[in-house]
């Protein structure tokens, strides 16, 4: 039987990607448990009855509870998020300061997605004027939450921007708001109101953990068979003085 000889380069490599390999593993089943926590979540919340704004207020984890508003939108300061699509569509979510005379608070509303076809003309839309009567449920980020562009110009409105922060725009205003984006329930005031509660699947992760694996294993099957078939097992191996050996 052959000798084991992996040599030091190839066991310092296997000993360095494999931990990394299965780590990764992992972590993509930890994300799948955790997106499958957070879509069941959201749909138990998303069954429950509309609440007053202040009856959350004082909520520890107000995600995806449907809220009832009534006050009026600020069309003058309307940011359009860059970058969305849908079904392979390029677009923008508006977004829209909205004053609740219930809590008297300001609150940033998402109403929709929009198609932005050709980008040498600015999206068209329209602004519900008058006190109205909304239902929203409440979208907190998973993860690391979303910055206010810093570079963002200030004085030019609507805003195009690829990502936002409420509190952040609140200060920018000067306004006293809520710190949490409401999303829009399908309704006159909406526009396209289908927004995805995740952007990967738990079946993806799930797939991308079985690939992570794969490679773990197949870098321990190569790690052997080399093992066993290096150049100090090779009869063909050359001599010191750089002849092959005759033997075959």
């Amino acid at each position: 039987m052959k000798p084991f000889r992996p040599g030091l380069l190839p066991s310092v490599l296997v000993l360095a990607l494999l931990p990394l390999l299965i780590g990764l593993g992992f972590w993509q089943l930890a994300r799948a448990e955790q997106k499958r926590e957070l879509l069941s979540a959201q749909e138990a919340r998303r069954q429950t009855p509309a609440q007053a704004l202040g009856e959350l207020e004082l909520s520890a984890d107000p995600s995806f509870r449907r809220v009832l508003l009534q006050g009026h939108f600020d069309a003058e300061h309307s940011i359009l998020l860059d970058n969305r699509t849908r079904a392979g569509r390029a677009g923008v979510e508006l977004l829209q300061p909205f004053y609740d005379q219930r809590s008297g608070l300001w609150l940033l509303v998402n109403r929709g997605w929009l198609a932005w076809p050709d980008r040498r003309s600015a999206p068209i839309f329209t602004t519900p004027s008058g006190v109205v009567q909304l239902q929203a449920w409440v979208y907190v980020p998973l993860g690391e939450s979303f910055q206010l562009q810093r570079d963002h110009p200030g004085s030019v409105w609507p805003q195009l921007l690829t990502r936002v922060d409420a509190p952040a725009l609140w200060q920018h205003l000067g306004r006293g708001g809520w710190p949490y984006e409401l999303r829009l329930e399908p309704g006159p005031a909406a526009y396209q109101a289908d927004w995805p509660v995740v952007a990967m699947s738990p079946a993806k992760h799930q797939g991308y953990a079985v690939q992570w694996f794969a490679l773990a294993l197949a870098l321990c099957v190569l790690f052997v068979y080399f093992g066993f078939n290096s150049t100090a097992n090779n009869p063909l191996r050359k001599r010191s003085d750089g002849c092959s050996d005759p033997q075959v």
